[in-house]
């Protein structure tokens, strides 16, 4: 298997319809459980530039119930990662070493629903904010050396400061 190569891109308009196209397949998968199936992540904010991996907030009634779909979401093409350290959370991962699609599902009214939805809105609603996201992103991804993990930590940061003014924003 080769290495996995981490590259931030400009905004492409089509990743809404890849989206689009996914939320159907996952509707179908998952069932009458998936309460909502959102776009999140750098790719659902016009303009941004991101991984070219579409993010998937999958809110459910049960997760218990949900685990009943693996089978299905295999069948996507999904690799099933459970909880993958976040406690409460379902994570899936499509495409391999060059990921695809990341899906991150929990159960409804938890808190991580409404930090993915703030930290969306917040982006779109703050351009500039974004714009110094994407200038992050694009110095991370060059000096990770096609390490996730080095990349998340340089960016870590500033998630974390702008997670916490986008829940504070979010609020009103």
């Amino acid at each position: 298997m080769s290495n996995r190569v981490l590259e931030v891109v400009d905004y492409d308009p089509n990743w809404k319809k890849t989206f689009e196209t996914e939320r159907a397949l996952l509707t179908k998968a998952i069932g009458i459980n998936a309460v909502k199936i959102e776009h999140i992540g750098s790719t659902s904010v016009i303009g941004l530039a991101a991984k070219p991996v579409i993010d998937i907030l999958i809110e459910v009634t049960k997760l218990k119930e949900l685990d009943t779909a693996n089978e299905n979401l295999k069948a996507l093409g999904y690799n099933i990662k459970g909880e993958n350290g976040i406690s409460g959370r379902r994570y899936f991962h499509k495409g391999g070493n060059q990921r695809t699609h990341h899906v991150h599902t929990f159960q409804t009214n938890d808190l991580h629903l409404h930090r993915h939805r703030a930290f969306k809105e917040y982006l779109i609603a703050h351009p500039t904010i974004a714009t110094e996201y994407a200038a992050i992103k694009k110095q991370a991804v060059s000096k990770s050396g096609n390490n996730i993990n080095v990349y998340m930590v340089l960016k870590n940061d500033f998630i974390q400061k702008h997670e916490i003014l986008a829940l504070q924003w979010f609020g009103n």
